[in-house]
């Protein structure tokens, strides 16, 4: 796996990815950026939760269930002293479907959160990590 960042102007820097993909990124006008993207934190919080998401909706697919939207909120806070790690990461699941079983919802995020989910796993490592969800019905 393979990116590229370059620096454009200011706090601004355009992230590529080895697939072929872009995002600008950029710092807070306090830090001499001019909020016309993502900070780098927030890239990293979103990378978790797409690839949680990617799991829990593959494993319901693979179970059978009928799901139709998945959503998830992700709050983190952060050491109050550099490096600002993440302490502590709290997803909340919001999944959409007909008849969709809570024991499979539960088992799909905890396989993800525990065995395939590399970007959670990873910050689990630094990080207290909690889930819950919700479900909507059709």
């Amino acid at each position: 796996m393979r990116a590229r960042i370059k620096w454009k102007d200011g706090m601004s820097f355009l992230g590529e990815s080895g697939s072929g993909h872009a995002v600008l990124m950029d710092g807070p006008p306090e830090a001499g950026g001019r909020n016309l993207g993502p900070r780098p934190m927030e890239m990293v919080l979103m990378g978790a939760g797409g690839c949680a998401a990617f799991d829990v909706i593959l494993i319901l697919k693979k179970s059978r269930q009928a799901v139709s939207d998945c959503v998830v909120e992700i709050e983190a806070q952060r050491a109050t002293e550099d490096p600002k790690v993440f302490t502590h990461i709290h997803f909340h699941f919001i999944l959409t479907g007909k008849d969709l079983k809570p024991q499979q919802i539960e088992r799909a995020i905890s396989l993800s959160a525990e065995k395939y989910c590399s970007a959670s796993i990873m910050l689990g490592k630094m990080a207290e990590m909690t889930h819950d969800f919700e479900i909507l019905e059709e």
